[in-house]
């Protein structure tokens, strides 16, 4: 028996997983009416940024055998950056919390806020250095192995 694509209930098990943990959240948070606070828009960021990664990973294989479903595929990826950068910017315009039990060795000069914010401008830096690699035409040819 031959199965189509869309009928193979495990392939992606990881991804349904993902899927329909955002779908619950999503039908909590219309019920709830609770406004984002920044752990939500980390880990919200965190899940941009993976299927950021995902579809430029999918657009790269698909590419070369397809053109044209490359081509929808790398401008998905695009817009993912876009919404990735919208939650980041979100995250930044929050208050922060306040740390109920501050640790005294803690150096605030150092880490202005501490995590969660070194983690998700962490990630949104190596997600922009991706976009960039894949959108900014290089000034360059391709360079010699012995070129810096």
């Amino acid at each position: 028996m031959a199965s189509s694509l869309t009928d193979s209930g495990d392939a992606h098990p990881y991804l349904r997983a993902a899927t329909a943990g955002v779908r619950h959240h999503s039908r909590q948070s219309a019920t709830a009416g609770a406004p984002a606070d920044r752990a939500h828009l980390d880990v919200l960021h965190g899940h941009l940024t993976g299927l950021h990664l995902l579809l430029d990973r999918l657009a790269e294989a698909t590419r070369p055998a397809h053109p044209a479903a490359g081509r929808h595929l790398a401008a998905a990826h695009l817009r993912l950056w876009q919404a990735a950068a919208g939650v980041h910017d979100a995250f930044h315009t929050l208050p922060a919390t306040p740390k109920a039990d501050a640790d005294p060795v803690c150096h605030p000069d150092r880490l202005p806020e501490g995590p969660p914010v070194l983690t998700i401008c962490q990630r949104h830096l190596a997600s922009g250095h991706s976009i960039r690699r894949k959108t900014t035409p290089s000034d360059h040819g391709p360079r010699s192995a012995g070129t810096l």
